[in-house]
């Protein structure tokens, strides 16, 4: 497993659902292509797998 996860947000959530709306939101992606970098937990790997149709994820050392 790796040590910290990238997210890039590359989907806009304009028209989904409020619960995708909110995850997006709880780890901190508010633009689109913004990047923020979470520890790799399964908290979040099951939010990850919620919005995985909008991001893009990199495993990072």
């Amino acid at each position: 497993m790796a040590q910290k996860l990238r997210i890039t947000l590359v989907r806009s959530p304009i028209g989904r659902s409020e619960n995708q709306r909110r995850t997006i939101k709880a780890l901190g992606l508010n633009k689109l292509n913004k990047t923020v970098e979470h520890n790799d937990n399964p908290a979040i790997r099951g939010m990850v797998k919620k919005i995985s149709h909008m991001v893009k994820v990199t495993e990072v050392e």
